[in-house]
């Protein structure tokens, strides 16, 4: 980490144990939206990668101001900056260590677009600092922070909302669907196609004087590798750091199927697949079938990371099959389709992108709205991204409690349930 006073040092490692002083500030759970009702709301971005969206979307919305951006590539912060500054004249904050800016009363809310490492540690630390939080998907990096980050927002009575913006690009399509529009509904498909390249080119690793041991936060180090290959973007296919394309894109549109099919919690998880296409470092599967199974329902996504199969042409991105036909959605669109596959109506919602959800999130900070993902329903979608995880890295079937999500009779599964953390940084609540 960067030299740092002796105060400031003590001030930090107090942070990463997140002190229960940091706690302190609240006064009570209640929700003060009174306060913000008729005055900008300041927030703080956090790690300017898919951070840069986050930015965008603040910059378009009324009354919203950027007091501080932080990240540990000094490239990227100095953009991040000047982008903000052709926008908005109040001035913004820019700091390698984003616990700096926690330090700061008068901002309403953080926006964390760390890696998934770094997800639940730094949004425990801004609840208990008095923060509203904005952490982008899964929010989670295993199953024991899926239930770390729900147990903090109670505690610390915050507003977290995750970052899966089609909780809000879909809320018109959800709708229609639980209005009966095919009939009872029996399964849903949803699909990711992509053209992924190697991993590991060294020509896209981060500067030499970005702060890597910050970076990593509180990852265990691995000796076998060096994280430089990996930053900013391919740590997310090596199990040490990311939960592969499942916690990447599978947890966006497999919450939705959860979502139109009304269930929680699976009873069984399959994850078959493997890595077909590259020679390289790469662990999590490139290609692969994930298979929930609820009971009464099931539902399932289909991967191809590295081939994006364009002889098939999915209806869309999400399907749902009833009685009566076949309901696809697509961003804010969907189709009707009757049981011999003739379409038979359509609609569109009113979308937004990125402004959308997160201005979602800023009016339930003012009061007048309500968060349309809420990190406990958000969590249940990204526990289950987990676990299919833990059925592919264990090569089982994984047994769920359908109440809880807790495995079943596997220990090789449980054994994966939490990481081990670097000295000093334990998420705790």
């Amino acid at each position: 980490m960067n030299p740092l006073s002796r105060r400031s040092a003590i001030r930090r490692t107090a942070a990463l144990g997140l002190a229960s002083t940091l706690g302190s500030v609240l006064s009570s759970s209640t929700l003060k939206a009174a306060n913000t009702a008729n005055r900008k709301i300041r927030v703080a971005v956090v790690a300017l990668g898919r951070g840069m969206s986050h930015v965008a979307a603040l910059l378009t919305l009324p009354d919203v101001e950027i007091a501080g951006l932080a990240e540990v590539d000094p490239k990227r912060l100095e953009l991040g900056l000047k982008t903000v500054a052709t926008k908005q004249d109040s001035p913004c904050r820019g700091v390698a260590d984003f616990r700096e800016l926690l330090e700061d009363k008068t901002i309403d809310a953080i926006f964390i677009a760390t890696p998934n490492f770094w997800h639940t540690p730094a949004a425990i630390l801004a609840m208990q600092a008095g923060k509203h939080v904005y952490v982008e998907k899964p929010g989670s990096g295993n199953p024991h922070e899926a239930e770390l980050i729900v147990a903090a927002q109670k505690k610390y009575g915050r507003l977290v909302q995750m970052g899966n913006q089609r909780r809000t690009w879909m809320k018109e399509a959800i709708a229609a669907l639980h209005a009966g529009a095919i009939g009872q509904v029996r399964y849903a498909r949803s699909f990711y196609y992509g053209s992924r390249n190697k991993i590991g080119a060294r020509e896209k690793v981060a500067p030499e004087n970005t702060n890597f041991d910050l970076w990593q936060g509180p990852v265990l180090d691995d000796k076998a590798r060096n994280i430089r290959d990996f930053v900013h973007y391919d740590w997310h296919w090596l199990w040490h750091w990311g939960n592969g394309e499942m916690g990447n894109n599978g947890v966006h549109t497999l919450d939705i199927l959860r979502w139109g099919l009304q269930v929680r919690y699976p009873l069984r998880i399959t994850y078959n697949g493997g890595r077909y296409w590259h020679a390289d470092p790469q662990e999590t599967p490139d290609t692969g079938n994930a298979i929930f199974d609820f009971g009464h329902v099931g539902m399932e996504w289909v991967q191809s990371s590295c081939s994006p199969r364009t002889a098939e042409k999915p209806l869309a991105e999400c399907v749902f099959y009833g009685d009566q036909g076949s309901f696809a959605i697509n961003s804010a669109s969907w189709t009707v389709y009757d049981p011999k596959g003739v379409k038979v109506s359509e609609g569109k919602g009113a979308g937004g992108g990125d402004p959308a959800h997160i201005g979602n999130f800023i009016e339930t900070i003012r009061g007048n709205a309500s968060l349309n993902s809420p990190i406990e329903e958000g969590q249940i979608s990204a526990l289950t991204c987990h676990l299919a995880n833990i059925a592919y890295r264990t090569n089982t079937v994984v047994l769920c409690d359908p109440n809880t999500g807790k495995i079943r009779n596997n220990p090789a599964g449980e054994a994966l349930w939490k990481r081990d953390y670097r000295p000093g940084w334990e998420p705790k609540i």
